[in-house]
């Protein structure tokens, strides 16, 4: 009797860890690690730097692939800067009543380190922006000045330090970086200062030095008559285009209606040509431009401004489209994107930080968004994929 229980219980127990086994081989394979944080890897590291005059700080985040956000380790990290921008090994901010250069080395997790600090001749003026070409060789940082110097910097890759190698004269003031287009070799930004409107086109040298295109004279899309476009900025697609946000005005100063966004297609000698008019070029509803940035894939053209974030479908040499409305109102002032389909974007006004997932199918927030950082200032994002 014993032996015919015994052989039945483990026969039932053999049925039940085969059917758990069953259910939990099920589970996994269903299992998507693009929506479970709990087994994906980071797809970035998003840095904000914020400051309240009491407390300064730099807020890191690795992001996952659902957008989600979760704190790197050590983070916050008690830094003062303004302006960021990063490769695969170092975050450089400008710090310091906007006169010294710090290097800081990314560890794995995301974490920072200051390494390095150099401090630039600014004679009273301020560095206010710095980025990198392609390569993540050479930092650019833009000196306002009386000259508006574009300033070049090599990096030892090992220490972080920066060394000078070129300082290009006559820049346009405001804050307006220059955007390589996918050759690495051209960039090109705009300025329309005390409503002079200016394109500006230079070319990368191999020792990462800047120079001016010569003959440089790039057209302006056509409008009604007695107008003219005030330009701000450019962003280039990873081939050979630019989007470049404009506002019209009359001969007597006056604005004859919200910013428009032009396209450009930049040939082998960096000259621009456009088929732009005021008549296909898309109206922005953001109000005042504070920033507009390029998706990695060159589809899609992120616009903030003091009422919002709108994003439009970039079309290479066709004109840009539109996509979306405001999926916030509230003053977006920098963004950049990832390469797994984030945008983020940040408010100094209303204190947060947005994470969207923009696809052919939408915009929507990511998990968590938007994240509550008072007195943001600026933003980078390094991809991790």
């Amino acid at each position: 009797m014993f032996s015919i229980h015994r052989t039945l219980l483990l026969a039932l127990l053999g049925a039940y860890a085969s059917t758990v086994l069953a259910s939990a081989q099920a589970t996994t394979s269903q299992t998507d690690p693009s929506t479970d944080p709990s087994i994906s890897s980071p797809v970035a590291c998003v840095y904000v730097a914020s400051s309240n005059g009491s407390t300064e700080q730099i807020n890191g985040y690795a992001a996952l692939p659902n957008g989600s956000l979760t704190a790197i380790p050590g983070s916050p990290f008690p830094y003062n800067v303004n302006y960021m921008a990063v490769n695969s090994a170092w975050l450089f901010g400008i710090a310091n009543v906007d006169e010294d250069l710090y290097s800081f080395s990314i560890a794995a997790s995301g974490a920072l380190t200051l390494k390095d600090q150099l401090t630039v001749v600014t004679n009273g003026d301020g560095l206010i922006s710095d980025y990198l070409d392609h390569t993540g060789a050479t930092l650019y940082a833009d000196l306002y000045s009386t000259n508006n110097d574009y300033l070049s910097y090599s990096i030892d890759q090992l220490t972080g330090q920066l060394t000078q190698v070129g300082d290009l004269a006559g820049g346009p003031p405001n804050n307006s970086r220059v955007s390589f287009i996918g050759n690495n070799e051209f960039a090109y930004s705009s300025s329309c200062y005390h409503f002079g409107p200016e394109i500006i086109g230079v070319q990368r040298n191999t020792d990462g030095t800047l120079s001016y295109l010569s003959n440089f004279n790039p057209p302006y899309p056509k409008g009604p008559a007695g107008d003219f476009w005030c330009p701000w900025r450019a962003a280039a697609d990873p081939t050979d285009h630019l989007a470049v946000a404009m506002q019209p005005y009359n001969g007597n100063w006056v604005s004859q209606g919200p910013y428009q966004l032009a396209t450009y297609t930049v040939d082998s000698s960096g000259n621009l040509t456009t088929t732009s008019t005021s008549s296909n070029m898309p109206k922005v509803a953001v109000g005042t431009v504070n920033d507009y940035w390029m998706s990695p894939n060159g589809k899609y053209l992120a616009v903030g401004g003091s009422t919002g974030l709108q994003i439009f479908h970039f079309n290479g040499a066709n004109p840009i489209t539109k996509f979306t409305g405001l999926p916030t109102a509230n003053r977006i002032i920098q963004m950049f994107w990832d390469n797994a389909n984030h945008l983020y974007a940040i408010s100094d006004t209303a204190g947060k930080l947005y994470v969207f997932t923009v696809t052919s199918t939408g915009v929507t927030q990511a998990p968590g968004s938007p994240h509550s950082i008072a007195t943001s200032q600026s933003i980078i994002v390094l991809p991790k994929m």
